[in-house]
């Protein structure tokens, strides 16, 4: 089996139009998830890259697809936070329009990482992109990130809130607890990236 070490990795282009997708490669992962989830902070964590995808303390920065190229022979795409707008329903409409459009029979795309903030419940902004996400037939796994800065009860709440708030089966489909301190996790993320690729 063909094994990436996420070790070469640039940027390639932003675009808000899948049309305007780079080709080179067929095969792609999505980051998403609410603004500030630390979708940027993993990309970064996965290349071993600190200023590979830009991060900011501020929600709502990321307002682009961007995507970058792994190895010459896949894309890491970051994708824009949902649930923070400055303009509102400007922005969920140009938001809700660029997704859509990415989503819509897009041959490339083998596996949606959703990430969700491990310290808190699930927003309700989760659960409608949850649901948007069942929607289609793309192969994704729930990632919840800052787990590090949890204590065991909090670690415990993460499946309760998972099975009350998406009626999630997280004994079917475990997700991945993950921290960008923790190599450890991260490997297990690469490692499930590459199957994902792999088995297309």
């Amino acid at each position: 089996m063909e094994e990436y070490y996420f070790n070469k990795a640039k940027f390639v282009k932003s675009i808000t139009d899948v049309k305007e997708a780079p080709e080179e490669y067929n095969s792609s992962v999505l980051f998403v998830g609410k603004s500030n989830v630390g979708k940027s902070s993993l990309i970064n964590a996965l290349t071993n890259s600190k200023k590979l995808a830009y991060t900011s303390s501020k929600p709502g920065h990321t307002r682009l697809l961007n995507y970058y190229s792994v190895e010459d022979k896949f894309y890491l795409v970051d994708c824009p936070g949902y649930g923070f707008s400055t303009k509102k329903d400007l922005d969920y409409k140009f938001y809700g329009d660029m997704v859509e459009g990415f989503f819509t029979d897009n041959k490339s795309l083998k596996l949606v990482v959703f990430l969700l903030d491990s310290r808190h419940e699930p927003t309700d902004d989760d659960l409608d992109f949850y649901n948007f996400l069942l929607s289609f037939k793309y192969r994704f796994v729930i990632c919840m990130t800052k787990c590090d800065k949890l204590n065991m009860s909090m670690r415990s709440k993460i499946y309760k809130n998972l099975e009350n708030k998406l009626n999630f089966d997280t004994k079917k489909y475990a997700p991945l607890l993950v921290s960008i301190n923790d190599k450890k996790s991260i490997k297990i993320l690469k490692d499930f990236i590459n199957k994902s690729l792999v088995e297309g």
